[in-house]
């Protein structure tokens, strides 16, 4: 199939602006990232997600085709970063997984988000749970220096289903560790405080299993510097499936942390934000 294609929104004020495609990377058959230019005006604080999608045709009519996308670039780039699965039937994703460098995507104008540093209580860990393409807005807080100004240890999980879906987390984490701008602020060895954990739940792996199930097993924690999460310092937040959200959230209760908002921090956050 032909890269996909978009023409320019509805002039409007709050309308989406029209970005040009940079880079696309597809990892598997089910996932793939992508860049775009990030428009002048355009600020938005790492963690947060914004709409984004192709012009398309809805009930005979040609109109926007958006869902919420997290930034995975930190809020400091010059480029847009994003994370996205394919979805056949899918409304946005059956077309957005055939874009080309060169291509034009929308991009919406106001980022929100709950997975932000303000909506989380200072602490000695943070913990990142992530499944899937959820460790997309992670891939921003990872490279930006507030997140190591604010806790000692990052402890970053991915869940996948098989171990190909793996490839973007180790990648975003080896980027991390060698960004120039951390290696300047925080020193060579900062990398030292970013831990990555990734789990497969349908092929044999070290550590094999639901991310939930790891905890409730104790088997995690036995890949985590410190151990168990202890309520009166560690810190966490949660982005996946709804399913494992609920999960996660439960099992964060369980251990005594309270989530929060952004208008209220916690000791915990969760993004009910998903991409269809």
């Amino acid at each position: 199939m032909g890269s996909a294609k978009t023409t320019k929104p509805p002039n409007k004020p709050n309308a989406p602006t029209l970005e040009e495609v940079l880079a696309v990377k597809h990892y598997t058959d089910k996932t793939f990232s992508f860049s775009v230019t990030r428009p002048a005006s355009f600020r938005f604080r790492s963690g947060e997600f914004i709409m984004l999608g192709l012009m398309g045709e809805i009930k005979g009519k040609i109109k926007p085709i958006l869902r919420a996308y997290s930034v995975a670039s930190p809020s400091w780039d010059d480029k847009l970063d994003f994370y996205s699965i394919k979805v056949d039937d899918g409304p946005l994703t059956s077309k957005l997984q055939h874009i080309k460098v060169g291509d034009h995507v929308l991009l919406g104008r106001k980022p929100v988000g709950t997975l932000i540093c303000d909506a989380v209580l200072k602490g000695k860990r943070l913990f990142l749970f992530s499944t899937g393409t959820g460790i997309a807005p992670f891939a921003s807080l990872i490279r930006d220096p507030e997140v190591y100004e604010k806790y000692d240890q990052i402890i970053l999980t991915h869940t996948c289903r098989e171990i190909g879906e793996l490839e973007y987390g180790y990648e975003i984490v080896e980027a991390a560790r060698k960004d120039p701008l951390l290696c300047d602020i925080l020193g060579d060895d900062f990398g030292k405080r970013l831990h990555h954990i990734p789990t497969v739940t349908r092929e044999d792996f070290p550590l094999k299993g639901r991310i939930t199930d790891l905890m409730e097993n104790g088997e995690l924690w036995e890949h985590v510097p410190g151990g168990a999460i202890k309520p009166e310092h560690d810190r966490a937040m949660i982005c996946g499936s709804m399913d494992m959200t609920m999960d996660t959230k439960a099992l964060m209760e369980k251990f005594g942390l309270k989530e929060g908002s952004v208008s209220r921090p916690g000791t915990f956050v969760i993004e009910k934000a998903f991409v269809g």
